[in-house]
């Protein structure tokens, strides 16, 4: 059971908004339940963006955090923490992660990919198109998941048809809500999918992520390359952080218009850009509500007094902070017209999103397309009635139904 001073935070995320009111409201930093576990939710933005950049905050669980060997056996969500990638390392080993990872993601790659995406989404619309006028579509399921599933396939090297299957697994394994038996039943397919991915490539490799880094595993011998751990739950990252965030963002922005058409409207007159439509929206809605963790390396000192004790977990609370006041004017309001739409929902500093480029893109391209397709399309629903993922960490809703074209 928590301790009686511990906030526990709904795993179901009922009424994220309000939960994260209360905890602004209690202070900075506050010691939270998280399906067990004891943590520091930091909500304050500035004290957020101190402590990602600060060098004695880690992401590597196994060295850092006093808890580990407990939660292995216990919690939920254990995969956020025990795999061995660039988000889970500390020092020179996540910093030689990302360096192997890091060109795939470069501006030049990411605008040579924007044909391929302008393309994807363009289909998908062009077949939402096809709808028959009065239809309700759900749009998460049909346009905002496809999309980011094709485009991380693309960049993998993951064969078009075990696309779907790839991002199922990824939402199973960490998704917050079930029990550690299962999460480590869908943790294992997981596994088992990306070994395989990783054999076809060793013997039919191509111009992807994928291969690439397979022939840093194969060839390196002067200690910088990945382990066959590391290569596995590398792509397994590639794989999370590129799919459920971008399908978050795609169906929470399409949501904010619909519910603020006078924010449309600023779109469509020009007095505000597609950039600043995905700016706000990463500001108000972004993809992840709560980010799994990081850890005192030493004793943390904080402004008001408290300490985050060496050993202890911090969780980096994005939807809380992104709204805080102390860093926007009407910070609950969605304003594309605002002139400084800063938020955290990339990370900061050393550990900022490699894939927030081709995040942006993908989302400015379909939104864009989506709206010029569709300029009456409406929720099929009061937005009162979509329903949330009943997650800690995913910012999205179980589906979204919308009319594409009202019917006479």
């Amino acid at each position: 059971m928590p301790a009686p001073d511990v906030f526990v935070l709904d795993p179901n995320a009922t009424d994220p908004d309000a939960e994260h009111k209360q905890l602004r409201a209690i202070g900075p930093a506050v010691k939270v339940d998280m399906l067990g576990v004891t943590v520091w939710s930091v909500n304050h933005p500035y004290l957020l963006k101190e402590l990602l950049a600060n060098p004695d905050v880690s992401r590597d669980a196994r060295l850092h955090w006093s808890e580990y060997d407990e939660a292995l056996k216990t919690w939920p969500l254990i995969l956020w923490v025990a795999v061995e990638n660039m988000f889970t390392t500390y020092g020179e080993t996540r910093a030689r992660l990302r360096r192997l990872v890091a060109p795939a993601f470069t501006a030049r790659r990411i605008q040579a990919l924007k044909p391929t995406v302008d393309g994807l989404a363009a289909g998908l619309i062009a077949r939402l198109a096809e709808r028959p006028a009065g239809e309700v579509v759900d749009v998460r399921t049909e346009l905002a998941s496809p999309l980011p599933v094709s485009v991380i396939s693309h960049l993998m090297g993951v064969p078009p048809d075990q696309g779907h299957a790839f991002g199922q697994a990824i939402y199973s394994a960490f998704g917050s809500t079930d029990t550690l038996e299962q999460v480590m039943a869908d943790g294992a397919h997981l596994i088992a999918m990306l070994e395989e991915l990783i054999a076809v490539k060793r013997v039919t490799p191509g111009d992807d992520l994928t291969s690439q880094l397979i022939a840093a595993r194969d060839t390196e011998g002067d200690g910088s390359a990945l382990t066959e751990t590391e290569l596995r739950d590398t792509l397994m990252l590639v794989i999370a952080a590129g799919t459920e965030t971008t399908v978050n963002l795609i169906e929470q922005t399409i949501v904010l218009c619909l519910t603020h058409p006078e924010q449309l409207d600023h779109l469509r007159s020009g007095r505000a850009t597609i950039s600043d439509l995905v700016e706000e929206a990463l500001r108000c809605e972004p993809p992840f509500r709560h980010m799994p963790m990081r850890y005192a390396v030493h004793d943390i000192p904080l402004p008001d007094g408290q300490v985050i004790a060496q050993g202890e977990a911090i969780l980096a609370s994005y939807a809380a902070a992104n709204r805080h006041p102390v860093w926007h004017q009407d910070a609950d309001t969605f304003d594309i017209t605002r002139p400084v739409k800063e938020h955290v929902a990339f990370g900061h500093g050393v550990h900022f999103c490699l894939g927030s480029a081709l995040g942006r893109l993908q989302t400015a391209s379909t939104l864009a397309q989506f709206f010029e397709a569709f300029p009456d399309a409406r929720l099929a629903v009061p937005v009162e009635e979509l329903t949330l993922l009943p997650s800690l960490i995913f910012n999205g809703h179980r589906s979204l139904p919308m009319i594409m074209r009202p019917g006479r």
